[in-house]
């Protein structure tokens, strides 16, 4: 039996199907069992790959995780980083601190420059385009969408404020969490007050 990569695998899966708008479940079922029959231990990340093999230009999204092969579409997509130019002119911009946090490299943070609209959104390498985020914000925008972030970083803020004691910012973050209520957005997650 051939050996194949997650990738591949997941490819030979679509290109069986072209032109279908396919869930993660099918596809995900069977790249374990073929990779499982090869190897004999279960992939890891199969749908991280689906969504890297979109970002890749091998998949259309169709919506939220609905991906769909067409082979009149395969394109390669540019995903690169900023130039170096740029990156330095969103940290000099920012002067050189995480927007969220305010730390920065005077202490001992590391930085990064942050694409505030993802490339794989149409979002371009531009200095308006960027931000300056720490990697931990970085790593918590890249988890969560950016309203599920922030919604998480005003519970936060809140449970802070609680135990403090501030009543201000107990009714600013209400506010915002009644806001959330009111577009319907991130309702998944549990509001603290």
């Amino acid at each position: 039996m051939e050996h194949k990569t997650i990738g591949e695998l997941i490819m030979a899966y679509f290109k069986s199907h072209p032109k279908q708008d396919l869930n993660h479940a099918p596809v995900v079922d069977w790249v374990e069992e073929q990779y499982m029959s090869m190897y004999g231990k279960k992939p890891r990340d199969i749908w991280r790959n689906i969504r890297s093999l979109y970002q890749q230009g091998q998949l259309i999204q169709v919506r939220k995780g609905v991906y769909r092969y067409d082979p009149n579409y395969v394109h390669d997509v540019d995903l690169y980083d900023f130039p170096a130019d740029v990156k330095e002119e969103i940290f000099k911009r920012d002067h050189y601190r995480c927007v969220v946090c305010g730390l920065g490299r005077e202490n001992g943070v590391e930085i990064c420059a942050d694409h505030k609209r993802a490339k794989d959104k149409g979002g371009t390498n531009t200095a308006e385009n960027g931000q300056t985020l720490c990697t931990q914000h970085n790593l918590l925008k890249k988890r969560y969408s950016m309203t599920e972030a922030g919604k998480r970083f005003f519970i936060k803020m809140y449970e802070d404020a609680v135990r403090i004691d501030d009543e201000n910012m107990i009714k600013f973050c209400s506010s915002i969490f009644n806001l959330y209520d009111q577009y319907g957005l991130d309702s998944q997650i549990q509001r603290p007050d």
